[in-house]
């Protein structure tokens, strides 16, 4: 056994009590108290470790991101860059390091941020790549850029049409510029070569020792098929040391049934979530659906999904034994989603059939009126904290005093809606303690926008944020026996912080890092 002892721990029973030692056996956590109480029983058969004063948390859980997109763009080059030259140049430098037909891939370009929010063109890139293809993904996930050798490849032509749910953008001529949005964005990704399935594999082991130096031991992932079987292997090769809960396209339904999947299987390591639809696309890119035009604009984004078209699938997934899990940016499309929701639930309800919390993804505009219809349904709101101080210039300038709607972090929460936090990531980074910062002070890093912060009424408390990141994210996965809370019989999942975040100045939350992380009573990483 083990005994961790002159710490300062955070138990979440009854609030954040506080216990200054405990006793893990295995895997398990088997008691927590004071010193005096965990030594004096445990001591004769334990080793110790005094943690001087060191602050204990649960593992972090990170409830929105994208594991094989994070591992690729830990790979990729970084795009993100306050100017397209920057961008242009790291671009070249990629292309001078690889050799023949290799395809430069880079992530996280916002055109929002250049000057004069300019899109980049082929042009523009075919003068950095030497012939080689190029695929740059945005820092939405909403949209690409390519050069004209990858369009080439991808049979991107004049002649070629938009796809359903997609759009691809032209110069005054009619000619692909390079730009492609939402569905179009696939049309290339698709042709590019896959990574092998040990090479998938090892980029996944990679990156969970990447989550581990963030203090985050459980993530709620959104990518595809090919990451289940990936991880579902590492789990049975004893190397997945991260608790993953695997949602799945919606199109994979009829396959999904196929094989006896639901929604709900697993064990404590990887386990299987919801089916995943989208109701619109995204700020950025201008997609997100909104009731009215943008300002300035006559466009007012894409709606993906009709109320029928989610009630219609929510019964079929539900006699199949899955919950849905519905991306929602617009307020026209968080209006959709969670009327339909409404609807679904009484339908479900009427015949006996499971909700399984449906979840709304992102939930970034959403009318007064419309936040109500989550508690009705009992659905959960999936947030990212990061997106609000991120996109908040974005958002003042395109949706004006709607802007006051946008990532109500507050309301929700007053609300008593399950709210989870996460990252997006690679959309946003993955550190939680970014993630922290933004929802208890809607400020950047950089101070911005000053002392009170973004609409300053939608700042949470730092104890409902940590439960953001920890017991509702192993609510919603039905782990709240097992992690995200320091309680015996739960696994000693745990982290470190040299300093105590409840007595820190709010603003010096970003700065803090784990001094270790442990998993399964084992440490993975410092210790």
């Amino acid at each position: 056994m083990l005994i961790l002892y002159n710490a300062n721990i955070y138990t979440h029973s009854a609030g954040f009590n506080k216990a200054t030692a405990m006793c893990i056996d295995g895997q398990k956590i088997v008691a927590v108290g004071s010193d005096h109480e965990i030594l004096d029983q445990f001591r004769s058969q334990s080793e110790c470790i005094d943690l001087r004063r060191k602050t204990i948390w649960p593992g972090l859980c990170d409830a929105h991101l994208h594991l094989q997109y994070l591992s690729e763009s830990l790979q990729a080059i970084d795009c993100e860059t306050e100017t397209k030259a920057e961008c242009l140049k790291r671009v070249r430098e990629r292309s001078k390091q690889i050799s023949g037909s290799e395809w430069i891939k880079g992530h996280g370009w916002n055109q929002n941020v250049w000057e004069n929010a300019e899109y980049g063109n082929t042009t523009e890139l075919d003068a950095v790549a030497d012939g080689k293809p190029v695929f740059l993904t945005s820092k939405s996930l909403h949209a690409a850029w390519a050069n004209s050798t990858a369009l080439r490849l991808a049979g991107i032509t004049r002649s070629i049409s938009n796809p359903d749910g997609g759009i691809i953008m032209r110069d005054p001529d009619g000619e692909p510029n390079g730009i492609l949005l939402e569905s179009a964005t696939r049309l290339v990704s698709e042709i590019i070569p896959p990574t092998t399935d040990e090479q998938l594999m090892r980029q996944l082991k990679e990156t969970q020792a990447h989550l581990w130096r963030m203090g985050i031991t459980a993530v709620h992932d959104f990518d595809g098929f090919r990451v289940y079987k990936a991880l579902e292997q590492l789990n049975l090769n004893g190397d997945l040391k991260l608790s993953v809960l695997k949602n799945l396209p919606v199109d994979m339904l009829s396959e999904l049934d196929g094989l006896k999947l639901r929604t709900g299987m697993g064990d404590n390591r990887l386990k299987l979530g919801h089916l995943k639809m989208f109701a619109d696309g995204a700020l950025g890119p201008l997609t997100a659906a909104m009731f009215e035009p943008y300002e300035g604009r006559e466009n007012s984004g894409i709606l993906l999904l009709s109320e029928d078209e989610i009630i219609e699938t929510g019964l079929v997934a539900a006699e199949k034994g899955w919950g849905l899990t519905i991306h929602a940016i617009g307020d026209l499309a968080n209006h959709t989603v969670l009327t339909a929701y409404t609807k679904l639930h009484q339908f479900l309800k009427d015949r006996g059939l499971n909700n399984f919390r449906n979840r709304v993804e992102h939930v970034q505009c959403i009318r007064p009126e419309d936040q109500a219809l989550f508690k009705m349904t009992g659905a959960t709101a999936s947030v990212q904290p990061l997106h609000a101080t991120s996109d908040m210039d974005i958002a003042d300038r395109n949706w004006g005093n709607r802007s006051k709607n946008a990532y109500v972090f507050a309301d929700l929460q007053n609300l008593g809606i399950l709210t989870l936090f996460g990252s997006d990531a690679p959309v946003e980074s993955c550190n939680p303690f970014w993630g922290l910062h933004a929802a208890v002070n809607r400020r950047r890093k950089d101070g911005t926008p000053g002392e009170a912060g973004w609409h300053s009424e939608q700042r949470i408390s730092l104890g409902k944020a940590v439960d953001a990141y920890t017991v509702n994210p192993a609510v919603q996965a039905g782990w709240a026996r097992n992690i995200g809370r320091i309680s015996p019989g739960f696994y000693a999942d745990l982290i470190a912080l040299e300093e105590d975040p409840f007595v820190l100045n709010p603003h010096e939350i970003a700065d803090l890092k784990p001094a270790w992380t442990m998993v399964d009573g084992k440490f993975v990483f410092g210790g």
